[in-house]
């Protein structure tokens, strides 16, 4: 809506044109809001399977990803969708918001690497699983977002490695001498948020990134 009419009772004697620069700097300044990545006809992506010891059937997390930039420099993927599929029933509807919010959360851009840490915070009031290998997850979710981690890991969107040979041998060397129900009992770690830090050899150790309170 324009400005209220405005009752004139004196006689004019002058008037001056408002400039188009002028009337824009007296307004106030638009929202920003960060464009949305749009899709492509084809989109690439990973589909990872995952099975827990909870379920007799697997569960399939598709993550399809958008190139950004291409042809240029700086060209590089982002993830843009996240699709759960399962024969699986019990848990279809939350799985389905879920991953409809992952999803738009994938389209705006910026920075996602956040979902990471707060998916790998959540626990199950009914316990966790051990994936195999050995390696604890506090819930379902947590795990979905191991899987977002290990994706973004391997787009380049998330530095380190889930498995480096060092990493490894800090938990082959935490087994060894805290056992694995310690193990299974980690802090959550502050850098990657996983629920994976020990105190080894006298420092806070992550074995999930390799964080350590030691340097």
């Amino acid at each position: 809506m324009g400005a209220p009419a405005k009752k004139i009772d004196k006689k004019i004697t002058g008037y001056e044109v408002v400039k188009p620069d002028a009337a824009q700097a007296a307004a106030p300044a638009p929202e920003q809001h960060t464009p949305l990545l749009t899709r492509d006809e084809v989109l690439e992506g990973m589909t990872y399977k995952v099975k827990t010891p909870n379920s007799e059937h697997a569960m399939y997390i598709t993550i399809n990803d958008v190139v950004v930039n291409k042809g240029q420099p700086d060209e590089h993927r982002r993830p843009f969708e996240i699709f759960i599929n399962s024969k699986n029933m019990e848990h279809f509807m939350w799985i389905v918001a879920l991953t409809r919010v992952i999803s738009a959360i994938f389209r705006k851009g910026g920075d996602v690497t956040f979902l990471v840490e707060e998916l790998k915070a959540v626990f199950d009031p009914r316990g966790g699983h051990f994936k195999k290998g050995g390696k604890f997850m506090p819930s379902l979710v947590a795990e979905i977002g191991e899987v977002i981690q290990q994706h973004l890991v391997s787009i380049g969107m998330m530095e380190g490695q889930l498995s480096t040979p060092e990493l490894e041998a800090k938990r082959r060397e935490a087994k060894e001498k805290l056992g694995e129900e310690a193990v299974a009992k980690g802090k959550q770690c502050g850098k990657c948020g996983a629920m994976a830090v020990v105190r080894l050899d006298g420092c806070e150790t992550c074995l999930e990134c390799g964080d350590s309170k030691c340097g």
